[in-house]
């Protein structure tokens, strides 16, 4: 019997339809529940949409409270030398598809979804002060 042909599943000797195996995009079902029956509901940061908490993209986020030139207008203005600004943490949300849109993650092909590393970080090299006085020898 072959599952092009559901005329010939029901019968006497044959009295369900054969188990045919579907094809699977992520081993995990695309969720970290594993043992788990049901997970709580979060907020998308984005849509406002509930996703659960474990399909969820979650990213953690510290930045300065004030922006970089409003920073240095305050560092001159302090009286403290060595006084360091609060930062702004907050965790947020994304549901799958706002994810995508927002470019938070990237679609992968095949192989590549396969990997499980954190991609790696980037960041900027400290600049090196030249000599802007003019005096080069």
């Amino acid at each position: 019997l072959s599952p092009h042909e559901p005329h010939l599943w029901k019968g006497p000797g044959n009295p369900s339809p054969p188990l045919v195996k579907m094809p699977k995009k992520r081993r995990n079902g695309g969720r970290s529940r594993h043992g788990r029956g049901h997970t709580r509901l979060v907020d998308c940061a984005h849509c406002s949409c509930k996703p659960a908490k474990d399909k969820a993209i979650k990213r953690y986020i510290v930045r300065n409270i004030v922006d970089t030139g409003a920073m240095n207008d305050i560092r001159a203005a302090t009286a403290y030398e060595t006084y360091t600004l609060p930062k702004f943490y907050t965790k947020n949300y994304y549901c799958v598809s706002c994810a995508v849109h927002s470019r938070v993650v990237r679609v992968r092909n095949t192989e590549q979804r396969r990997v499980r590393d954190p991609p790696p970080r980037f960041r900027r090299k400290p600049e090196k002060k030249d000599d802007k006085s003019g005096n080069s020898k």
